[in-house]
């Protein structure tokens, strides 16, 4: 960063496909997509300016502050520990807010801690908090409407951190036959009188297309703006949800130094199972501004394009989507990946819009062999299904500890990397999703019996089982009462929002 008369300059932010515009992290943050479809990137990366010894005597919220500090420039230093202190509190189950579990050679990062039993409360939980002091710093008198697709956990994190804060609005779409039953539940019994949850016919790549389609109607951000609306967004397109992400990975390295686990300075790799590849982004993101990663452990489900990708250079999302025991990761269309594309381009905003484009009329694009290059940090693989199960029986009958569908993907899959290069460097498995969100999927992994109980005679079991409390999530669906009936075809997406906000 730039030093100017003993201040910081500003970090701004661009546009993947733009031509040089800059806004501020506020800016970013509130408008959560550029205005010519391209996602916020900042224009330079900071370097963390505290040193790992003193980032292992810190608690998760002091970590947070020093991490986000870099990224979000126009935040006072009194707004950004507000909105930490607001999001990291008692609505996490444990005080250290990720810990670290170790099993099976590896240590497993629980980021399911918090009020949705899934990795999206880390950061959503702080969201609605930078949304509304972004608003007020940019003196915004629009009532924000938060759009999302949801693949099954964003949903629900974002609107129970939306809930009822003033000045604000949810939708959120997801696919109607493509999650789990806790997952809906969870979506459907949300409270707050500013949250609206809408299945739709269609899988989740129809829910994220259709409301990127939304957000790019310039003719209806005129008429939103008429009625005193305007749209944000809450998924990890929004740098505001990504730089939150990059918090976890830092605070995971100094607590491993902190437990001397490992030495400082010393290289570790981190696995992460994603579909949109925000999560392994944020790890990425970590190691550019000075973290100790080796290899970042890109870990695919049967919907591998992400895998297909690191092994050819070629994208292609011209494939059966299958759905999975896995939900969350059943993406064809990664959106956070156009954030590497770009880096990988040289910051070419032109030519990485032009691959965007290719995606989205032809369906696949193909990067230069001097991209590639840029890839070396990363490896790709995937587990089916059957690996899928096998890693949660295995890990559980040799250790005890129970992991979800999406974490065992990560886990099958670091098991492949080692298998293939021989590199036993410390790991960090991003455990994204509590077992709970998924009881039916792990219990029968485990042994087929369970099968014949229903979602809530499972839970019961995986509590005994992993000898681990029932989270307060799960009990609260079992008797919350439906607040959300509505269902839409995928073409009905815009009619559906213009209603539920009034306009017509």
């Amino acid at each position: 960063m730039i030093e100017k008369e003993g201040k910081k300059m500003n970090l701004t932010y661009t546009s993947t496909r733009g031509h040089g515009e800059t806004v501020t992290a506020s800016q970013a943050i509130l408008k959560g997509l550029a205005d010519d479809g391209g996602l916020f990137v900042p224009t330079s990366l900071p370097k963390l300016e505290v040193s790992v010894e003193k980032l292992a005597g810190m608690s998760y919220q002091e970590v947070a502050y020093e991490v986000m500090k870099l990224f979000l420039t126009d935040f006072t230093e009194e707004e950004l520990k507000r909105c930490i202190a607001n999001a990291y509190d008692s609505k996490f189950d444990t005080e250290v807010i990720a810990p670290l579990v170790q099993a099976d050679g590896a240590y497993f990062l629980e980021l399911f801690h918090g009020n949705t039993i899934a990795f999206k409360d880390m950061a959503l939980s702080i969201l609605p908090h930078l949304m509304t002091t972004a608003a007020k710093k940019n003196h915004v008198d629009n009532e924000i409407v938060i759009l999302t697709a949801t693949s099954g956990d964003t949903g629900k994190a974002a609107m129970a951190g939306f809930a009822d804060v003033p000045g604000t609005r949810i939708i959120v779409f997801y696919p109607k036959d493509g999650v789990s039953p806790v997952q809906e539940k969870q979506m459907v019994t949300q409270k707050g009188d500013n949250t609206f949850v809408v299945g739709i016919k269609g899988n989740f790549d129809d829910a994220q297309t259709g409301v990127k389609k939304i957000f790019n109607d310039q003719k209806l951000a005129k008429e939103l703006d008429g009625a005193g609306f305007q749209f944000s967004s809450a998924n990890s397109i929004n740098i505001g949800r990504l730089v939150p992400q990059i918090v976890y990975y830092v605070y995971a390295y100094a607590t491993l130094v902190k437990n001397e686990q490992i030495k400082n300075g010393e290289l570790i790799n981190i696995t992460v199972p994603t579909g949109n590849f925000g999560n392994i982004l944020a790890a990425y993101y970590a190691k550019l501004i000075g973290l100790p990663i080796d290899k970042l452990i890109c870990a695919s489900n049967t919907n591998k394009v992400l895998f297909d990708f690191f092994t050819t250079g070629t994208y292609d999302k011209k494939r059966e989507f299958t759905v999975t025991s896995s939900p969350s990761m059943d993406i064809l269309i990664s959106s956070n990946l156009e954030r590497l594309i770009y880096r990988i381009a040289g910051n070419d905003a032109e030519k990485n819009a032009a691959m965007m484009q290719a995606l989205s009329g032809g369906g696949e694009y193909t990067i230069t062999e001097e991209m590639k290059a840029g890839l070396t940090d990363f490896y790709g693989n995937y587990a089916d299904e059957k690996e899928t199960a096998e890693a949660i029986k295995n890990l559980y009958e040799n250790t005890g500890y129970v992991i979800d569908t999406h974490t065992a993907v990560a886990a099958s899959v670091y098991k492949k990397y080692v298998a293939d290069t021989k590199d036993a460097k410390p790991t960090v498995i991003a455990s994204t999703a509590s077992p709970y969100k998924f009881a039916r999927s792990v219990m029968t992994a485990i042994d087929k019996k369970y099968d014949a109980l229903d979602e809530f005679e499972l839970v019961d079991e995986l509590v005994k089982l992993s000898n681990t409390p029932e989270p307060e999530a799960v009990k609260e669906i079992r008797t919350a009462p439906v607040r959300h009936n509505n269902v839409c075809a995928v073409g009905a997406m815009e009619a559906t929002v213009k209603q539920w906000l009034g306009i017509q």
